[in-house]
């Protein structure tokens, strides 16, 4: 559009009123898109096609089901529960987490060692402000089975 519509618009009395709410809901729909394009990244099949009557191998099947760092989505919400008076876009994030199987009912799958990875959010505020933020989250990046304490208990 040309620079004199904009200083017209500008100039209006309701002008920065109008422009700031065309920022905000532009800011959402690209908040949404990129949750949008997350929640897609996050799909156990990576995107490889299987026909219905292929038949996964053994050691395919071990291999995806084993103890291990892997995609999920986690709810913000969970990570900081103190924070209620605020919404955030998007409210889940893709981090790395342990998961899997062990083998064994005693046995659980957890991390053994950690790093902290910055995303950037936007936290909203219902009718008063909005902010692109950064939160700090946990990743996991390596995992092992262990006891499971209830069990370490009863062996005591």
């Amino acid at each position: 559009m040309s620079d004199a519509f904009w200083m017209r618009f500008q100039d209006s009395s309701c002008g920065n009123t109008t422009m700031n709410f065309v920022v905000s809901l532009v800011q959402i729909l690209l908040a949404a898109v990129l949750h949008l394009s997350a929640v897609k990244t996050a799909s156990i099949s990576k995107g490889v096609e299987k026909s219905k009557n292929e038949v996964i191998p053994l050691t395919d099947v071990i291999r995806k089901s084993m103890c291990q760092p892997r995609e999920v989505l986690v709810d913000i919400s969970h990570e900081y529960p103190e924070d209620t008076e605020h919404t955030y876009v998007p409210s889940c994030v893709v981090l790395n987490r342990c998961g899997g199987c062990c083998n064994d009912e005693a046995m659980e799958c957890v991390h053994t060692e950690t790093h902290n990875v910055t995303l950037q959010v936007m936290r909203l505020r219902a009718l008063v402000s909005q902010h692109t933020i950064q939160l700090s989250f946990t990743e996991h990046q390596k995992c092992e089975c262990r006891e499971k304490p209830d069990v370490q208990r009863k062996k005591e």
